[in-house]
C-alpha cells in the first residue's frame, strides 16, 4: 500500500501562505489609490508617456502608447487601453483631463457609446501634466525596478497640488473598497492654502462641496457633508438639470449625476410610462451629439413640467446618490481619512518633495561651486597652468601636477584639465567665476530652505496659487440646499381615481376604472372570460388604495393598486400568479381593502369554526409583500370577510340551512393561524360552505335564521330563499 501523500494543514495556514500575499498585492498595487491620487496602472501610464516625450509635441497613436506601456505594466493591451481611455478629455469622466486626445473615446456618461479601437485615436500629455511631473527628475520621489528590473519607474508623482481630491477614483480591492469624489482644484488650493496658514478653519467656507465633470446639481445636506469630511465617508445626492420649452413642449436633460447613465435614465422612464405610473410623456429620447448630453422628454401639452420633473426626480436615475470612502495609502497603509487628514499627509508628502529637490539643488550647485573655486585659482596664474601641463611627460601626471600646483582636489583638476585651450584666457575665466558669489547666495538660500520647514510651506503656497490661477475653473455641479427642495411623497405622484376590481375563479384579475366601465355598460358589453371561467368577486377601489390578497395557500399578498395594470372588460384581465410570483397551483380566493388595519377578518372553515383575526395582525413596519400562514390551515377554507366592525353575518350549511349570528358573540384571536371557535353544529358529513354578509342573503324574513348564542345549528332555508339565492347550488366561497 502506497505512503499517505496528503498531510493536515489548518485553513488559517493556508489562508495566510496563499491567500494573503495576493489580498495585500491587490490591495497595495491595484486597487487603492495613494496620496498622489493615482493607481499603479494610471502612474504607469502616464509615466510611459512622459519618458516619451508625449508632454509637448504632437500627439500619437493610442497602440504606441499602450505598447510602450507593457515594459511597465504587462497585464494586457486591453485594460491599459481602458486606463488611458478614463484619462483623457473625450471620455469627460475627469475635470481635469491628464491626457490631450483626439478621435472617439466614449462618454463616462453613456454605456452605449463605446471608445474606439486604439489603432484609430492619438493621444499625447495635456499641459496639466506639467504639475504633476514637476521637478520629478530632481530626485523628488523614489525610483524603482520595473518587473523585469530592465526599466526604473516612480512610486509616487510628486504631484504640486492635492491630485488626490481633484481626480475622482473609484477600486475595490480584497475586503476593502474606495470611492473618492472630486473637488473644484481652484477651491482645493484655496482650502490648502488656508489649512497651512491655519489648522482650526473651517473646510467648508473654502470646499464648498464636490464638484463633477457631468455638472448637474448637489443636493445640500450639511450634517451629511460634516460627516463626509470629517470622517471620509457617507453620501451625498446629485440630481439632473433641465430646461423646458414651452414652444415644442419638451423638457431638455442636459446634465445628470456622476454615478449614472442616459441609458439608465431613458430605460427607467420608459418602465413608468409602461407601468402607467407616469402618464405625462408622449416620448423619450436620446438626442446626444457633438454639441453635449441631451435627453429629450416629449410631454403633453397639459402636463405640469415641474410637477412631471419632481416625479421624475423621485422615481428615476434622474437624482442618485454617490457614496463616499476616502480610502487611501499612506506609506504602503490603506487608510480612511476626513479631508484634513488628507491634506496633512500631502502636504507631509509634498514637502518631502521639496526637501529632496532642494538637497538636490544645493549638491548641484555645491558641484559647480567647487569647480569655479578651482577656476577661480587658476585666475590668479593662467600661466603657471599651462606651464605645468606643457612641463609635464606623462599623460597620468597632468591631474596630479595640476593637484599640488594649485591645490586643487582631483575633481577641479579634472575640470581644469578639460578646459579647452581657446578658454584659456582672462576673460572666459572671469566670466565663469563672476557667478561664485550669486551661487554662494543661492547655496545659502537652499540651506536655510532645507532647515526651516516654514520656508518650504511657502513654496507650497506659492505653487498652489500659480496653478489655481493657470488651470483653475469655475464649479460644473451647482449646489442647492436641501430646505430649497420642494419634498413630495411618492404617493403624491400617483394619480388617484375610482376603480373597480374583479377577481375570477381562474386566478385572473381585472382593473377597469370607472370611466371604462361605465363606458361598458352604456354598449352593453360583457366581460371576456376564459372558457369555464367566472367572477367570484368584486372590490371598488381607488388607486392609491392598498389591497390585502388571500390565497389558498394560507399566504397574504400585499399589493398597491396603482402598481396593478389597468385593462378593460374586453380582456380576460393579469393573471395573478405572474403579478404576485405565486406557486404554479396557488390561487386568490378573497381581496380586501388593507383600511388601515382596523376592522377584523373573518375566516370561516369547513369544520363549523370561525377565526375573528384583527386587522392589526397583517400591519409591518415596512411595506412587505408577502406574509405566511395568514390563517390556519387545520381545516378546509369556506369563506373569507373583511368587516370594519361587528355585524350580523350569514353562514351556511351544505346549502339547506343557514344561520344569522352577530360577530360580537365570537371572541377576537391575536395570532393569524388560529382554527377558531365552534360557531356552528355540524352533524356528519356536514360541512360549512359559505360566509354572507347580512345584505348579500337574500332572504324575505332574515330575522328567521338568528341565533343569539353559539354555537348553534342554524335553520332550514326555505323555498323560495333558495330560488332568491339560487339553492341548492353549491355555493362558492363568496
Amino acid at each position: 500500500m502506497s505512503a499517505n501523500k496528503y498531510t493536515q494543514q489548518h485553513i488559517t495556514d493556508i489562508l495566510e501562505i496563499n491567500y494573503m500575499p495576493y489580498a495585500m498585492s491587490v490591495i497595495v498595487s491595484r486597487a487603492i489609490p495613494e496620496i498622489d491620487g493615482f493607481k499603479p496602472a494610471h502612474r504607469k501610464l502616464l509615466y510611459t508617456m512622459y519618458t516619451m516625450g508625449l508632454l509637448k509635441g504632437a500627439r500619437t497613436k493610442s497602440t504606441n502608447v499602450v505598447g510602450q506601456t507593457m515594459k511597465l505594466n504587462p497585464h494586457g493591451d486591453a485594460t491599459i487601453y481602458e486606463t488611458m481611455v478614463r484619462l483623457t478629455r473625450g471620455h469627460d469622466a475627469l475635470l481635469h483631463p491628464f491626457i490631450d486626445s483626439k478621435g472617439s473615446f466614449g462618454k463616462v456618461y453613456s454605456s452605449d457609446m463605446a471608445y474606439a479601437a486604439s489603432r484609430y485615436t492619438e493621444v499625447k500629455l495635456d499641459e496639466f501634466c506639467t504639475e504633476i511631473f514637476r521637478d520629478i527628475e530632481k530626485d523628488t520621489v523614489d525610483l524603482v525596478d520595473n518587473y523585469d528590473g530592465t526599466l526604473k519607474e516612480p512610486v509616487l508623482f510628486p504631484t504640486a497640488f492635492p491630485n488626490v481630491l481633484v481626480t475622482p477614483n473609484k477600486g475595490i480591492a480584497v475586503g476593502m473598497a474606495s470611492t473618492i469624489c472630486s473637488f473644484n482644484l481652484r477651491e482645493v488650493c484655496e482650502t490648502t492654502i488656508q489649512y497651512i496658514k491655519n489648522a482650526d478653519i473651517d473646510l467648508k467656507e473654502y470646499l464648498k462641496a464636490p464638484d463633477f465633470s457631468t455638472g448637474g446639481e448637489i443636493i445640500y445636506n450639511a450634517e451629511e457633508m460634516d460627516r463626509i469630511y470629517e470622517t471620509g465617508r457617507g453620501s451625498f445626492k446629485i440630481r439632473a438639470k433641465y430646461r423646458y420649452d414651452k414652444k415644442s413642449s419638451i423638457i431638455e436633460i442636459y446634465e445628470i449625476p456622476y454615478s449614472t447613465s442616459i441609458e439608465a435614465i431613458i430605460d427607467r422612464i420608459i418602465e413608468l410610462v409602461k407601468q402607467n405610473k407616469i402618464r405625462e410623456i408622449n416620448d423619450v429620447r436620446n438626442e446626444t451629439d457633438l454639441n453635449g448630453l441631451k435627453i429629450a422628454i416629449d410631454i403633453k401639452r397639459s402636463a405640469d413640467p415641474e410637477k412631471l420633473m419632481q416625479k421624475l426626480y423621485q422615481l428615476t436615475p434622474l437624482t442618485d446618490s454617490f457614496s463616499c470612502n476616502f480610502n487611501i495609502l499612506v506609506n504602503g497603509s490603506p487608510r480612511t481619512m476626513g479631508i484634513k487628514e488628507i491634506l496633512n499627509e500631502w502636504i507631509d508628502f509634498r514637502m518631502s518633495c521639496l526637501k529632496r529637490r532642494t538637497a538636490y539643488d544645493l549638491d548641484k550647485k555645491g558641484q559647480r561651486l567647487h569647480l569655479l573655486e578651482a577656476l577661480e585659482k587658476i585666475l590668479l596664474d593662467i600661466d603657471k597652468a599651462i606651464k605645468i601641463i606643457r612641463g609635464t611627460e606623462e599623460d597620468s601626471m597632468v591631474i596630479p601636477n595640476l593637484m599640488s600646483g594649485f591645490d586643487i582636489d582631483k575633481v577641479q583638476a579634472e575640470y581644469v584639465a578639460e578646459i579647452k585651450l581657446r578658454n584659456l584666457n582672462k576673460e572666459y575665466i572671469l566670466r565663469q567665476t563672476k557667478a561664485i558669489e550669486d551661487l554662494k547666495k543661492e547655496i545659502a538660500e537652499l540651506d536655510d530652505i532645507l532647515h526651516h520647514e516654514s520656508k518650504i510651506l511657502k513654496i507650497i503656497v506659492s505653487d498652489l496659487k500659480a496653478i489655481a490661477k493657470k488651470y483653475g475653473k469655475d464649479r460644473r455641479t451647482d449646489i442647492i440646499h436641501e430646505h430649497e427642495i420642494k419634498q413630495t411623497a411618492v404617493e403624491d405622484f400617483i394619480e388617484d381615481y375610482q376603480a373597480t376590481l374583479f377577481l375570477t375563479k381562474e386566478n385572473y384579475l381585472k382593473k377597469i376604472t370607472q370611466v371604462s366601465l361605465q363606458a361598458s355598460m352604456r354598449v352593453s358589453a360583457e366581460h371576456k372570460l376564459k372558457e369555464n371561467d367566472e367572477i367570484i368577486q368584486s372590490l371598488e377601489v381607488t388607486n392609491k388604495s392598498e389591497l390585502l390578497m388571500f390565497s389558498d395557500k394560507q399566504n397574504v399578498y400585499k399589493v398597491r393598486c396603482h402598481e396593478l395594470p389597468e385593462c378593460k372588460t374586453s380582456n380576460i384581465g393579469e393573471y395573478l400568479n405572474n403579478i404576485l410570483a405565486m406557486e404554479a397551483d396557488e390561487k386568490i380566493v378573497y381581496i380586501t381593502l388593507a383600511n388601515d388595519y382596523k376592522g377584523f377578518m373573518l375566516f370561516a372553515f369547513e369544520n363549523g369554526k370561525i377565526a375573528k383575526i384583527p386587522m392589526s395582525a397583517y400591519a409591518t413596519k415596512t411595506m412587505r409583500k408577502k406574509l405566511i400562514n395568514a390563517y390556519s390551515q387545520k381545516a378546509p377554507l369556506a369563506g373569507a370577510l373583511y368587516i370594519a366592525e361587528d355585524e350580523d353575518i350569514v353562514l351556511v350549511r351544505d346549502s339547506d340551512k343557514a344561520m344569522l349570528v352577530n360577530t360580537a358573540l365570537i371572541p377576537e384571536k391575536q395570532t393569524k393561524s388560529s382554527g377558531g371557535i365552534t360557531v356552528y353544529t355540524l352533524k356528519k358529513n356536514s360541512k360549512l360552505t359559505g360566509l354572507y354578509t347580512k345584505e348579500g342573503f337574500v332572504s324575505e324574513d332574515i330575522e328567521y335564521y338568528r341565533s343569539n348564542k353559539i354555537p348553534a345549528t342554524g335553520h332550514f332555508i326555505n323555498d323560495s330563499d333558495k330560488s332568491a339565492n339560487n339553492f341548492p347550488k353549491q355555493l362558492d366561497l363568496f
